[in-house]
């Protein structure tokens, strides 16, 4: 690993996540770091976007819980079976994390449509190259094509022993399909295939609506903060 700035701690901002909290984050800048650095820094809590690696360190708050499948043990349920069948028509790739003017596209639209986010809170294409497409660790793309065009895409680090999704976009088009899931599961497939033993989900915050989605891929890790060791849910 080349450390490019030494750990530091954020100043306190507004809660993304839930009302009438601060947060703040630990952080650092890094780059070639190998999988089994990778592995480490996953299984401790951190998460990352190109060369910024954080984790939360909120002054009165533990609620952002890292949350991790086990992957042989994952089962599917009938709601998870129904969106497999209803996504057999898509093709999906694996491709090197290198920057393609349609993954941008679709990221602008996707922030406008489903976040009702402006230009300036999405930023340009050398922001987004700088958040998404250095690659500090072991990286790729996955792509999602349905007749030859590109409908979604998700970014995903991996280890000797993980696989962790980053971030991932679709076209709000076909929000119907449940692409969200649908990746999920397929990167769940992904990570069976290549004997990898966890699958990160990054961050599952109870009491926020937009996180429940993470805790219905059962059974599922919930990192504690307090004794930093990994629980099972079932």
């Amino acid at each position: 690993m080349k450390l490019l700035s030494a750990p530091k701690l954020s100043p306190l901002t507004p809660c993304p996540y839930l009302s009438n909290r601060d947060s703040a984050q630990e952080y650092f800048f890094a780059t070639e770091l190998n999988i089994e650095e990778i592995d480490l820094f996953l299984s401790t809590g951190w998460r990352k976007f190109g060369a910024y690696y954080f984790r939360p360190n909120c002054p009165t708050c533990e609620s952002c819980l890292p949350l991790r499948v086990p992957v042989t043990d994952f089962t599917l349920n009938k709601k998870q079976r129904r969106i497999l069948r209803k996504n057999e028509d898509i093709v999906i790739e694996r491709h090197a994390l290198e920057f393609n003017q349609t993954y941008y596209d679709l990221f602008e639209k996707h922030s406008k449509k489903r976040f009702n986010q402006n230009e300036s809170e999405i930023g340009n294409e050398e922001q987004f190259i700088d958040t998404f497409f250095i690659s500090s660790c072991p990286s790729f793309i996955l792509t999602y094509k349905l007749n030859e065009k590109v409908i979604a895409w998700g970014i995903l680090d991996y280890g000797q022993n993980s696989l962790s999704s980053v971030y991932f976009v679709f076209d709000p088009d076909f929000e119907n399909r449940s692409l969200g899931h649908f990746s999920v599961l397929k990167e769940i497939e992904y990570a069976r295939e290549h004997k990898l033993k966890y699958y990160y989900l990054g961050y599952y915050v109870p009491g926020n609506k937009s996180m429940e989605y993470k805790s219905k891929y059962t059974p599922h890790e919930i990192f504690s903060w307090k004794n930093k060791t990994w629980n099972l849910e079932e």
